[in-house]
């Protein structure tokens, strides 16, 4: 079984034989939760690529000390994945953006596209983006993920297209195309973006607005946008060194 994870920003700075603290919510968890007692070992990561393997020497109540055994520095993985998902009502983002992690996508773009029903205005904003956040990284963590995937701040149609434009792969999910993803080449390094539109369809200004990328369907069902952009980096990933 692979050792837990937690997260320990100063991970990269970590040789063996240093003793580390985990407090605050990682330790609680980590005594509290997983009930770790001295001699169990578990992994400290920064999720930017640093990882330290440490054994248990010590707990409190709601802390605990490691001593490092061996660090790694894990490399990104190529070609990077970035998915822009249009945002979906209720508890079904928080659903998107913890099954992208565990697929291993680098990074989640919320859109604001035009036939969203939820529309995050005003404070509904940041406690929105801190959900989404605190998902990806509480799905990193199960992932055992060196890299966290980033969740970037809201995302216009414009913003979006540029984004397309700059990738090395640009894709746009939609139910009428006749082009499939399967049918792609993927690239082995580089930038892939995959648009996931909203429940309501991508409008045609829309679709115009990416017309750097190519339009593409994922077989002969129409998924829900919360599990359309898993199932095509999933589809993509296969293709690549990365799985």
């Amino acid at each position: 079984m692979s050792l837990p994870v937690f997260v320990a920003d100063g991970a990269a700075g970590l040789t063996a034989g240093d003793e580390v603290g985990l407090a605050g919510d990682e330790g609680r968890h980590a005594v509290v939760v997983r009930r770790l007692r001295p001699g169990e070992r578990i992994v400290l990561t920064d999720g930017a690529g640093a990882a330290a393997t440490c054994e248990v020497v010590a707990t409190a109540k709601a802390s605990l000390t490691a001593r490092v055994l061996a660090v790694t520095v894990v490399p990104r993985e190529q070609p990077s994945v970035t998915v822009v998902q249009a945002i979906p009502k209720g508890e079904r983002g928080e659903l998107a953006v913890e099954l992208l992690t565990e697929v291993g996508v680098d990074r989640v773009v919320p859109w604001a596209a035009a036939r969203c029903v939820a529309v995050w205005r005003g404070d509904r904003v940041g406690k929105s983006l801190s959900r989404w956040r605190a998902t990806a990284r509480q799905a990193a963590k199960q992932s055992r993920r060196a890299w966290f995937p980033s969740v970037a701040d809201v995302a216009s149609t414009a913003d979006v297209a540029d984004l397309l434009a700059t990738a090395d792969l640009g894709l746009v999910l939609h139910e009428t195309a006749s082009a499939r993803v399967s049918g792609l080449d993927v690239p082995m390094a580089g930038s892939i973006v995959v648009v996931v539109g909203p429940e309501g369809g991508i409008t045609e200004e829309e679709l115009e607005a990416f017309s750097s990328a190519a339009v593409v369907r994922l077989g002969s069902s129409v998924l829900r946008t919360s599990t359309a952009g898993v199932v095509a980096a999933a589809a993509l990933l296969s293709r690549t060194t990365r799985w």
